[in-house]
Parts: structure tokens; C-alpha cells; sequence
């Protein structure tokens, strides 16, 4: 199976910096990930909230460098967590873990996204009427 996942977004929230009990570095953060697309004569835009966590050497530096709307490129995977509350309730999450963190600048995230993807960052040409709910 191959599971790999490549996001460029800004932060959403401040990164939280914490350690396991062997002393393993864990930052998470939230991130959000805009898409642009055409209905019609109309150009919409579409905002996808997603939790990222990263472990090690990188935990560390995002939690040092990263801040509430850097610009970010990820790359990694997507992984379900699951848990019961206390009272019994069953919950899950889906996040992506970083493998690799690219910092970006504000001005060069689209500018970046044309140059790793090898397209361009405008909306597509073609008109859909469907709504992805």
C-alpha cells in the first residue's frame, strides 16, 4: 500500500511543543489549506482545516520557528487515531505526520506550490455543479 500525502497551508494556531516519557519530541499544530475553483461564471474557494504532528529534531524546530499563519509545505502521511472517552464515547481523528516540514514565506507559498507541482496555482478551467456535500 502507499500512503503519502503533500499539503502547502498556512498554520492555523500556534504549535504545541511536548515529550513522550522517553523523551521524543511531539509538536502538533493545525494547518489550513485553501483550494480555488470555477462554477460557473463564479470562482469559488474551498478551506480544509488539517492536523499535522511531527516527532524528533523537527518537532523542535517547528516548535521554535513556527508560529500562527507560517507558511508551510508537508510532506507525510495519513494516519486515523482513535480513543474512547471517559464516559465511553468512541472518537477518531485523521492527521497527517510530517516526515518533512518546508518553511515558506507568505509571498512564495503559491509561487512555491507552481514549482514543486509543476502546474499552475490558478483555478481550473472547467465548471462543476457538483458540491463536495
Amino acid at each position: 500500500m502507499f500512503n503519502k500525502i503533500i499539503l502547502i497551508g498556512n498554520l492555523t494556531r500556534d504549535p504545541e511543543l511536548r515529550y513522550t516519557p522517553q523523551g521524543t519530541s511531539v509538536c502538533s499544530f493545525g494547518i489550513a489549506v485553501n483550494r480555488r475553483y470555477k462554477q460557473g461564471d463564479e470562482v469559488k474557494e474551498e478551506v480544509t482545516f488539517i492536523n499535522v504532528v511531527v516527532f524528533g529534531k523537527q518537532a523542535d524546530t517547528c516548535g521554535q520557528y513556527l508560529n500562527k499563519g507560517s507558511a508551510v509545505l508537508i510532506e507525510g502521511r495519513l494516519q486515523e487515531r482513535r480513543w474512547e472517552t471517559e464516559d465511553g464515547q468512541k472518537r477518531s481523528r485523521h492527521e497527517v505526520v510530517a516526515q518533512n516540514v518546508r518553511f515558506l514565506s507568505k509571498k512564495q507559498g503559491a509561487a512555491d506550490l507552481e514549482s514543486f507541482s509543476g502546474v499552475e496555482a490558478a483555478p481550473p478551467d472547467e465548471t462543476t455543479e457538483l458540491e463536495p456535500f
